[in-house]
């Protein structure tokens, strides 16, 4: 092993069984996530001076968020890998599609999945749609934040070869000391990109519709990115162009969406809650 690596903590990558069946962290992390999510939102909405006079779901109502932003990302997460990042392994062996707990997501598509069960649950309860959108990007660092986690035991998703004091050896990686790229994308879209939003939050921005959902597609967009930069990119993808991955040119138009969300927010007062 070269002097600079350090060894790599290998960890069961099931976190405990129930009876025959295995609890994988992977799954784990999706999980906790939602919850944790779901926990913090109930937090939110019932802040009423984060929000002043802006209409937004009771806290009763978020079981059904959770649940329709919970399809959203595994539905779309899974579709957009597979579209995305994977289309002929899937086109040959189309039942792998459902066998979600082997890996493989997409955090653009399960954002945009998450987006439409967001859209559906605003209209099935007569609410604005960016309000609610903002509650879930206030929680969503908190599951990247885990689900990076998860990569990192697996382990997938690691680095480029580099001779950093911090750097890894990954099983199933080669040889080569890497860099764990999974801690930087948990670092910054998780503990960042929370504190950041949390800031936000509390400085106003419920109070401007759009605002929290704005900061959060720059903000994970300039952090997806940067970490690309260290990350290996996906073995059947490689670079698209130059140094040009997927996850950047997915995150690009992201970054567009939350710029006009920020540049089009309304000055308007809020509308009324009822």
């Amino acid at each position: 092993m070269p002097p600079l690596a350090i060894p790599y903590p290998t960890i069961d990558p099931v976190a405990l069984w129930i009876g025959p069946l295995p609890l994988r962290w992977y799954a784990l992390a999706y999980i906790a996530g939602l919850i944790a999510g779901w926990f913090y939102a109930r937090k939110l909405v019932g802040w009423d001076k984060l929000w002043g006079a802006v209409a937004r779901p009771g806290a009763d109502s978020l079981d059904d968020l959770l649940v329709y932003c919970a399809l959203g990302v595994v539905l779309g997460g899974r579709l957009a890998y597979v579209v995305f990042y994977n289309p002929l392994f899937f086109a040959a062996r189309p039942q792998e599609i459902v066998m979600v707990w082997n890996g493989g997501m997409s955090f653009h598509g399960g954002l945009a999945g998450a987006a439409l069960g967001v859209w559906l649950f605003a209209r099935k309860n007569a609410l604005p749609v960016m309000p609610v959108a903002d509650i879930c990007c206030s929680v969503a660092p908190i599951g990247l934040l885990l689900g990076r986690f998860a990569n990192f035991i697996k382990p997938e998703l690691w680095g480029r070869p580099t001779n950093v004091p911090w750097a890894m050896i990954f099983p199933g990686a080669g040889p080569l000391p890497r860099h764990p790229s999974q801690l930087y994308e948990a670092g910054l879209e998780g503990v960042v990109l929370f504190l950041i939003l949390f800031v936000a939050g509390r400085s106003g921005a419920f109070r401007r519709p759009g605002t929290i959902s704005g900061i959060f597609a720059i903000g994970y967009a300039a952090a997806r990115v940067f970490c690309e930069f260290y990350r290996e990119p996906d073995p059947q993808l490689g670079f698209l162009f130059g140094d040009a991955t997927m996850g950047m040119l997915l995150s690009a138009p992201l970054a567009l969406v939350g710029a006009a969300l920020l540049a089009t927010r309304k000055a308007k007062a809020p509308t009324a809650a009822p």
